[in-house]
């Protein structure tokens, strides 16, 4: 290649650096490429950009008077489309006399000292198996695994179920994050958001603030960056199973403008799974479509409005096997048609007070799910209807947040108030768990919440106090709020005055309403059934300890217990829905009440270290006990997610001429099961009845899988082109799998008669899944 067109190939890169408080812009701040002598000042709106760098990975530091600097690990420097990189910088503690004081790269506030993981842009792009799949990402973090056999992108944390979380795209909440969602749940087998969307991910799984309603195990917040405001660029991903287009750039723009006061990035989703599936002969199609967007406008210094959403068409088609196995023919018996499509739009208003003493956030959103579910007795010929779900579920939802900084404290408070619109059609035909019923619900949901916090000891001990209350206009008690209180305190102390040794400790009480699916069950006359259900409760105790080992990685240790009360019990089978929510089905629509008792606790072990020496990794063992009562309050069973045992490992290591390996372990112990009660699923074929008594006297063996990921990047003027290639279960482990059962059948897939339930025998699937995707970004 020639000299001249080699030169060309060179890399900048742009952003902001501002005040991680007031987000006022800080001037003159210096940005640094670490390893170079490159870097820049910031602009009077805290601007910088870094031109002619040599493309590669660098960390990235930002510094400024009387602040802490900040390092940026893992940033990725490309000849085309690189996003902004923005610094948010806290004002520095007094500096002692002969100490260094060492700014913790892991950064936590004093309301959510515990707990917190975080991923950055290039973890998240290259991470291995996931095929650009952030719902699977997040399953890489400390203490979160996904339901059995890792085949669905369930967020299960620390035994906890998998609705017992709740997801935020730039404080607007989203009720789903997955295709082919779970109603009454939220995990499903396929993300639906963009990974290129994404400045990073942050997981809190304890001690949450009280701005965040309708927790229990986790806040899970997806931070998404603007568009570009001074030129436009557009990613193009290619994957085994799908292909992404996302574009961004400023709006309104004049000729003599560096940038705009607006921008945009939008995307869509196509998926070509169901040509795959249907090429190998599977015996269901599984189409899917999604979009996200985001539009961004700076009013002036201190106000801001942004408009985002995100959604997904969802489609499950059947295809009769050209050739009859009982394996197939199971699967074919016990599939469900699904019709779905979701979509969240949200509207936020930022402003910045001028005299720097806080700001307040305005937002107002909605989020629709239209659910359409059938099972048949012949779903090839859609005949003999076994269970009719037509439902949608819709959110009307007004917030406000107040943020004041008051002397030394910060004091957030706000409310919310929501509409929430339901109706369901729902039918099953069963001799024993039979139901049919037409209902609607539009009721309204609100909240309160305070939470102040203040450090002090120059800084070294934090504390954080607040409380919640909600309530609502449908169930029996709904508005008696102090029924709901949840307080909750935190507390945070650096053991040294080099600030690298550090313990913490939160104790809370959290509530969350019971999905809608339950309480809009209703009998055949439109009797609501679940009126008198409870808010479930959950307190929780975490403490731990924090040793930051160098500058860029850190060993904690984490003790955690979880108490639960009135969760819901299924009156049929005398199960705590705790257990459910894993599969395709609908959780919660169902006869129930809350008398379940529950609780998890553990103890977890994390080393992290962020990209050094082209080196970077997060390896975390957790061991944990999952346990709840039925109406039973004496006996608690273990519940499907008490697996014991999690350990997860990612890490990857950057070579020279822009190659990368990485890879990605995880072991899940063995995974409790409710046993097929035979006699039952076969008077009820094909719907499988399980014996609940008898939970966790099935149990799988341990998950354990390999993934690896190669990449390559190759740089051309203006555009970048990069190629991997994913080898997932590299060991070849054999995957556990839950027992199938089916009908007694010739070799000509006819129905046996009398009727005969039998056990399908296990199928190996221990195979290699080697994937090849390509980004380009211009």
């Amino acid at each position: 290649m020639p000299h001249s067109l080699i030169a060309q190939n060179v890399a900048q890169v742009s952003g902001y650096v501002r005040d991680v408080k007031t987000n006022e812009p800080l001037i003159g701040a210096t940005v640094l490429l670490e390893g170079t002598e490159l870097g820049a000042v910031t602009d009077v709106n805290g601007y910088f950009t870094i031109r002619n760098a040599t493309p590669a990975t660098y960390n990235v530091k930002a510094s400024f008077v009387g602040y802490q600097s900040q390092t940026k690990f893992n940033i990725v420097l490309k000849s085309g489309g690189i996003p902004d990189l923005n610094f948010e910088l806290q004002e520095s503690v007094e500096q002692l006399e002969g100490v260094t004081v060492r700014a913790n790269p892991f950064r936590k506030t004093e309301d959510t000292p515990l707990s917190v993981q975080k991923l950055s842009p290039e973890e998240i792009a290259t991470y291995p198996g996931g095929n650009n799949d952030i719902a699977k990402v997040v399953q890489s973090l400390p203490g979160v695994s996904g339901s059995v056999g890792g085949f669905r992108n369930d967020v299960i944390i620390r035994g906890g179920a998998p609705n017992e979380n709740v997801y935020y795209l730039d404080g607007i909440e989203i009720p789903n994050i997955n295709h082919f969602s779970t109603q009454g749940s939220a995990g499903g087998p396929v993300g639906l958001l963009n990974v290129s969307f994404f400045e990073g991910v942050t997981l809190s799984s304890s001690a949450f603030p009280s701005q965040y309603d309708n927790v229990l195990s986790g806040v899970l917040q997806f931070d998404q960056r603007n568009g570009n405001n001074r030129e436009y660029q557009t990613n193009i991903r290619v994957s085994s199973s799908e292909a992404a287009v996302t574009t961004e750039g400023p709006l309104f723009k004049s000729k003599n403008e560096e940038q705009s006061n607006t921008s945009f990035i939008a995307s869509v989703r196509r998926s070509y799974l169901q040509l795959l599936f249907q090429a190998i002969d599977l015996p269901f199609l599984p189409d899917y479509w999604d979009y996200q967007y985001k539009l961004s406008h700076k009013f002036d210094n201190y106000n801001e409005l942004i408009f985002t959403g995100v959604g997904s068409l969802d489609n499950i088609s059947i295809n009769v096997p050209d050739e009859f196995s009982p394996d197939q023919q199971a699967t074919l018996d016990q599939i469900p048609i699904i019709d779905q499509w979701s979509t969240t739009a949200g509207l936020s208003w930022k402003n910045r007070f001028k005299d720097n003493s806080g700001f307040m956030t305005t937002a107002l959103s909605t989020n629709i799910l239209n659910n359409r579910f059938q099972q048949f007795d012949d779903v090839a010929e859609q005949e003999g209807l076994v269970f009719n779900n037509d439902s949608q579920e819709q959110e009307i939802k007004f917030r406000y947040n107040l943020t004041k900084f008051l002397n030394e404290w910060t004091v957030n408070t706000g409310f919310i108030v929501q509409q929430a619109i339901y109706s369901n059609k729902s039918e099953r035909i069963d001799s024993a768990r039979g139901f049919s019923y037409s209902n609607s619900l539009n009721f309204t949901r609100y909240g309160i919440h305070t939470q102040a916090s203040r450090k002090f000891f120059k800084e070294r001990l934090g504390v954080s106090a607040g409380f919640r209350m909600d309530g609502n206009t449908l169930m029996e008690g709904g508005n008696a709020i102090y029924k709901t209180f949840s307080p909750r305190f935190s507390v945070s102390y650096q053991l040294d005055e080099a600030r690298k040794w550090s313990v913490n400790a939160s104790i809370g009480r959290y509530y969350k309403i019971p999905p809608y699916t339950i309480l809009g069950f209703a009998d055949s006359t439109g009797n609501l059934l679940n009126k008198n259900t409870k808010y479930i409760q959950s307190d929780h105790l975490v403490a731990g300890i924090e040793y930051l080992l160098t500058p860029s990685s850190r060993i904690s240790i984490e003790g955690f217990y979880k108490k639960y009360e009135d969760y819901p019990v299924s009156v049929v089978d005398s199960v705590s829905l705790a257990n459910l929510g894993g599969g395709f089905s609908v959780l919660g629509n169902e006869n129930v009440e809350s008398a379940g008792l529950g609780r998890t606790f553990g103890i977890e072990f994390l080393y992290q270290r962020k990209f050094t020496k082209n080196f970077y990794a997060i390896l975390a063992y957790t061991f944990y006990k999952s346990e709840f009562t039925g109406f039973n309050q004496e006996q608690y069973l273990p519940s499907t997610w008490d697996n014991r045992n999690l350990i997860t490992f990612t890490g990857g290591y950057k070579f020279g001429n822009n190659w990368e390996v990485s890879a990605r372990v995880r072991y899940l112990g063995q995974t409790p099961l409710a046993p097929v009660d035979e006699e039952a699923t076969l008077a009820s074929y094909p719907t499988i009845i399980r014996n609940y008594s008898r939970q966790g006297d099935l149990l799988l063996d341990p998950f354990n899988q390999t993934d690896l990921r190669i990449d390559k990047k190759w740089n051309f003027p203006k555009w970048t082109f990069n190629v991997f290639l994913e080898f997932q279960n590299v060991f070849v482990q054999q995957l556990p799998s839950e027992p199938n059962y089916g009908l007694l059948r010739d070799d000509n897939g006819n129905v046996i008669t009398p009727r005969q339930l039998v056990k399908i025998e296990e199928l190996d699937n221990s195979s290699l899944l080697p994937s090849l995707g390509i980004v380009i970004d211009f």
